[in-house]
């Protein structure tokens, strides 16, 4: 396999972030259409059945939490290390990487085995609802230790300038799991009908070969890496270095999950269709984001490379460019859901009760995607700047102080609808202080000189960033 790294510091910056960006876009896609296929085909066996799936989203997301929290920290860190010529630091990274999926993965296998009714409850389940999300859940958490090296890999590889790689890892998890999902859930083909187990079968398949290509390629088709079986024992500092930016995302992630137990309780008081109309809306409105996030993907290990090679203009030019486009896909996204939601909608349900919730929830909650797409940029902004603390507290502010308050408050004023209303007022709310922040962030990135400058640099609260990072590893 003939590969070509990227160099992250030089030529023009838009086809740049293309290159970077459309792979993680393409692979994220494909995951975000798994996802809704998944939810279709469920949804065609009863409303009930993709109520019990929606319970499992938070469980779901906890493991997205630790496998895109860590992923982000070991890029970020390797791009750093990449773009201040610490090769070194960089292939121990990897190695770290490998160690922190197995073990991270064994961990949530126990937990979720010893208090599996607990957690179920806890996220909003109850009666033949739980019967159906555990019958899910006991399968599909056996293969999250491969599931999580998957998503960790995946940033590894566009540290390193390959993010092809990154999407042939998640493309053969979507490809695998997508085929085999209506074969095992309805028993086509001479397979045994399953129901949600089948489900759960088709996405475990999916997530071992993508775990085993990732490994394949760490190991074999790397161009940068080069691991030693040495870099797999624990390694303190490298495993501190990622989890300052890596331990923010992981728990900016978990806020997530804990507004989707709280969007499953609010709801349940409604019925089984309102929390079928959740997952419907979650699905369909994931099918956008997945692509605004491929994008803050490839923003992300640029701003990590420019910032290591004091490249800042070019840093500065790369986050205004990946603004412009995120928020233009969204704008034009936003546009054909609203105009075509009925006609999207009946591709999951013909229940005419479903449906009339479903319609103008899922109308209200696009409504704020040309809000959410530069934030999303400039989040990774800060990830690619190795401020996770920063990141998670924007986030935080959204999520805590505004989103899970207004649902609250807004389904005591409007009821069920008020639900779906607190997501685009928080996210236009966040959106304004998102801005300011990153405002602030860049108009201090702007006082400092490059390389090319011939005058020292400017005080600045980013001029140790590379620094820290080495002292504390030497701690």
């Amino acid at each position: 396999m003939k590969k070509k790294v990227l160099d992250l510091g030089v030529g023009p910056i838009l086809p740049l972030l293309i290159k970077m960006s459309w792979p993680s876009m393409l692979a994220m896609l494909s995951m975000a259409i798994f996802n809704v296929m998944d939810s279709l085909w469920l949804a065609r066996l009863s409303p009930r059945t993709i109520a019990a799936f929606t319970i499992t989203f938070p469980l779901q997301m906890v493991f997205a939490a630790i496998g895109v929290g860590i992923g982000v920290g070991a890029g970020s860190y390797a791009s750093r290390m990449f773009g201040a010529g610490e090769e070194d630091k960089a292939r121990r990274t990897a190695g770290q990487v490998i160690f922190l999926s197995l073990s991270a993965g064994l961990a949530l296998i126990a937990i979720t085995y010893a208090f599996p009714d607990y957690l179920l409850r806890l996220f909003g389940a109850s009666g033949e609802t739980l019967v159906l999300a555990k019958s899910y859940l006991m399968w599909i958490v056996l293969t999250s230790p491969f599931l999580l090296f998957m998503m960790m890999a995946n940033n590894l590889f566009r540290a390193e300038g390959l993010p092809n790689l990154s999407m042939y890892a998640i493309l053969t998890f979507t490809f695998l799991g997508g085929l085999l999902d209506p074969l095992l859930i309805f028993g086509w083909g001479g397979f045994p009908a399953l129901g949600i187990q089948g489900a759960a079968l088709a996405a475990m398949v999916g997530q071992v070969a993508s775990g085993l290509l990732s490994l394949y390629f760490l190991l074999f088709r790397s161009l940068r890496y080069r691991i030693d079986p040495r870099d797999i024992l624990p390694d303190p500092a490298i495993i501190r270095a990622i989890h300052q930016t890596g331990l923010p995302s992981v728990l900016m992630n978990l806020v997530f999950s804990t507004v989707i137990v709280i969007y499953n309780n609010i709801l349940a008081q409604y019925g089984h269709l309102a929390l079928a109309t959740l997952g419907i809306c979650f699905r369909i409105n994931g099918l956008v984001m997945m692509v605004l996030f491929g994008i803050g993907h490839g923003v992300m290990p640029m701003v990590g490379y420019n910032l290591g090679a004091k490249l800042y203009d070019r840093l500065i030019a790369t986050v205004g460019v990946a603004v412009r486009c995120s928020t233009l896909f969204a704008g034009a996204s936003s546009a054909v859901i609203l105009f075509g939601a009925d006609f999207i909608l009946g591709f999951f349900t013909d229940d005419q009760e479903l449906l009339a919730i479903a319609a103008p929830a899922l109308k209200i909650f696009i409504s704020s995607l040309v809000l959410a797409a530069p934030s999303i940029v400039w989040i990774n902004l800060f990830i690619g700047l190795g401020k996770g603390l920063t990141a998670m507290t924007l986030m935080f502010i959204r999520d805590v102080l505004f989103l899970i308050p207004l649902m609250y408050l807004f389904s005591l004023w409007l009821g069920r609808d008020g639900v779906w209303m607190a997501q685009p007022v928080s996210t236009a709310v966040a959106f304004l202080i998102i801005w300011a922040w990153s405002a602030k962030e860049l108009a201090g990135i702007r006082r400092l000189k490059g390389p090319m400058d011939h005058q020292p640099p400017e005080p600045s609260p980013l001029k140790n960033v590379i620094s820290r990072s080495a002292s504390d590893e030497k701690s």
